[in-house]
């Protein structure tokens, strides 16, 4: 849908008129309706909603329609959660596809399985199945009807006057690929999708034979020809009444040939599917916040940010599997989209956070900033506030329904610091240092970003915990202390060289952490809680990829994954441990190699460990 909303941008008011009679008639059809044809893996379920929400608002809005069909006929291999929530629950009749796993097809091809009811969730049972087809071969015709400008298929040529006359020849070769289809399809319809990649850009040329098809092969009579759509197939196949194969699980993972397992997109552009599920995240906190506002006509908005995540989702872009620029062009429009958004969620900040006066209407002067770049430590507003002691006013937005305890950390300058909260009571703080590998990638980062390097290098990150509520916010003020003594507690910070015991224990409350000070590793961790001890061992490798060769051209790549061995990576000499403990958490800094270093941070009173680590 994102392509046709460009195309009909562009039309006059009477193409607008001729296509929605079209779309009237039935002659055209919108199948599947999302803004793009998502892929099934990578994606969260939320942004597959999303996008296809998008696309089927569009549909409603100036058609008046429902899509009825869904239409996957490219994403590399399926989930049952598309055929329940993207397909049963959207109020599909049917889905349809190409790309299954090759021995599969096989063995579907030999029993007439190729065509199930798919049942998506095995706890919502019969109202999570939906009818589903898979194409015998790909998604394009037999071999011989392709119509192409150029094409190698020979069309009909129905002038006996002409030497080339084969009216006879062509029909027979249609009716012979029609019968090979019947004889692996159950009851006596079957669908041809007519055109395939790069093979339906010419509409005249594919028009003008498939009109002679169906008139001489109706002529002949041996079968019966006719336009169609995924509707009025759907609907012929129920009208059949068919007891159909009964599938309860995924299609994954999905090869097309031996050695050819499509599993490598699942981790191809790491970096561009992580910057896809971030900015999911952050729609739906500005759309909250869009809503609890109020929608400006003129101001900012969501829109952009909508769009651009909405095509991200395409299975060959969260996926990884397109080429370089084209990447980039996903990750340029979803900056701009967040650009937009940013602006909105600062204003509706602004307006919530402060106070009103006494006609009730907000009054919002602050002029609330964002850190994008907080991961690399570069956030400019806390670096101001807290080196020209001024004061820093730190909003936390929860946009969930449920209320949440969080450890902030924000980068600052300077260390005489005390943390307060709404109502000015002083809340406790820890001041850690900022790791190594992070002060090195951060000019280098800030530079790419942002065109510049950093005049000062910080130090510090301030650290506190904030109490959140579902669906809403807290205000906490970072300021200069005023009494010696007032201020955030700085980390005990010692190295496993100089320590004395053999076995240091990192953690505060229930979940430790048990290094050992010889090894420079992580040996266990304890939970006294629910009273576990379990043995810990924490490693990193990488693989390369396998070639191909003339026997066996198939290599690794974005799509398929396919190593050539898997090869550890050993610490060049014993890994010296950094221990920063704190009131708050506690941090383990190692550095595993020139180019491998990671964070372990364990924080009070939870029971998980968050690992950072920075591969260069």
């Amino acid at each position: 849908m994102a392509f046709f909303q460009r195309w009909w941008r562009q039309q006059t008011n009477s193409t607008k008129i001729k296509v929605q009679e079209l779309v009237q008639s039935g002659q055209l059809e919108f199948i599947n309706g999302g803004m793009c044809m998502h892929d099934e893996a990578t994606p969260h379920y939320i942004d597959m909603i999303d996008q296809t929400t998008l696309g089927h608002r569009f549909i409603k809005d100036e058609f008046g329609q429902i899509p009825r069909v869904g239409w996957q006929i490219d994403p590399f291999g399926h989930s049952a959660v598309q055929a329940y929530l993207l397909g049963a629950e959207l109020g599909f009749d049917s889905l349809f596809f190409a790309r299954i796993d090759y021995q599969d097809r096989a063995k579907r091809l030999q029993d007439k399985t190729l065509e199930v009811v798919w049942r998506g969730s095995k706890s919502l049972g019969s109202s999570s199945q939906i009818f589903t087809g898979v194409f015998p071969r790909h998604y394009d015709p037999p071999d011989g009807f392709t119509f192409e400008i150029n094409d190698v298929s020979p069309p009909i040529q129905d002038d006996p006057l002409l030497f080339d006359y084969n009216v006879q020849e062509r029909v027979n070769d249609f009716v012979a690929a029609a019968m090979a289809q019947a004889n692996v399809t159950r009851t006596n319809h079957i669908m041809w999708c007519m055109g395939t990649d790069f093979r339906y850009q010419y509409a005249n040329s594919w028009f003008r034979q498939m009109d002679k098809f169906i008139h001489y092969v109706n002529q002949d009579g041996r079968v019966n020809v006719l336009y169609s759509t995924p509707s009025i197939y759907t609907d012929a196949k129920y009208a059949a009444d068919e007891k159909w194969p009964l599938k309860s699980d995924d299609f994954f993972p999905y090869a097309d040939k031996p050695n050819a397992y499509w599993t490598g997109y699942f981790t191809s552009r790491p970096a561009l599917k992580g910057y896809v599920r971030m900015l999911s995240g952050y729609y739906l906190a500005a759309r909250q916040l869009e809503y609890f506002k109020g929608r400006s006509s003129s101001g900012p908005n969501t829109d952009a940010l909508a769009d651009a995540l909405a095509i991200a989702q395409h299975h060959d872009a969260v996926s990884g599997t397109e080429r370089q620029h084209v990447a980039a062009d996903y990750a340029l429009r979803m900056s701009i989209g967040y650009m937009e958004a940013e602006k909105l969620v600062a204003s509706s900040l602004a307006f919530l956070a402060e106070t009103r006066s006494s006609t009730g209407i907000g009054n919002p002067v602050t002029a609330f900033q964002q850190c994008p770049l907080l991961n690399i430590s570069y956030c400019p507003p806390s670096e101001a506030a807290t080196s020209d002691g001024k004061s820093l006013v730190v909003v936390v937005y929860n946009p969930l329904g449920w209320g949440r305890d969080e450890t902030i950390r924000i980068p600052v300058f300077t260390t005489k610091l005390v943390v307060k909260d709404s109502e000015g009571r002083e809340i406790e703080s820890q001041l850690l240092p900022v790791s190594n590998s992070t002060l090195r990638i951060r000019d280098h980062y800030v530079k790419a970003y942002l065109g510049k390097i950093p005049m000062e290098t910080v130090k510090y990150w301030i650290a506190f915990s904030a109490s959140v509520p579902p669906l809403g916010f807290s205000t906490y003020i970072i300021e200069t202390a005023k009494q010696t003594g007032a201020t955030s507690t700085f980390s005990t910070v010692f190295t496993s060289e100089g320590s004395e015991n053999k076995t240091i224990a990192v953690g505060q409350g229930n979940l430790k952490l048990l290094y050992s000070a010889d090894e420079g590793k992580l040996i266990r961790y304890v939970n006294s809680q629910n009273l576990v001890t379990a043995s810990a061992e924490q490693s990193y490798s990488y693989y390369s990829g396998y070639a191909g060769t003339d026997k066996d051209p198939q290599a690794s790549g974005a799509y398929v994954f396919r190593p050539n061995g898997t090869i550890p990576i050993k610490s060049q000499n014993q890994a010296q441990l950094t221990i920063i403990q704190g009131p708050l958490l506690d941090e383990v800094h190692q550095q595993l190699n020139p180019w491998i270093s990671q964070v372990t941070r364990v924080y009070k009173g939870k029971e998980h460990a968050e690992v950072e680590f920075s591969v260069r």
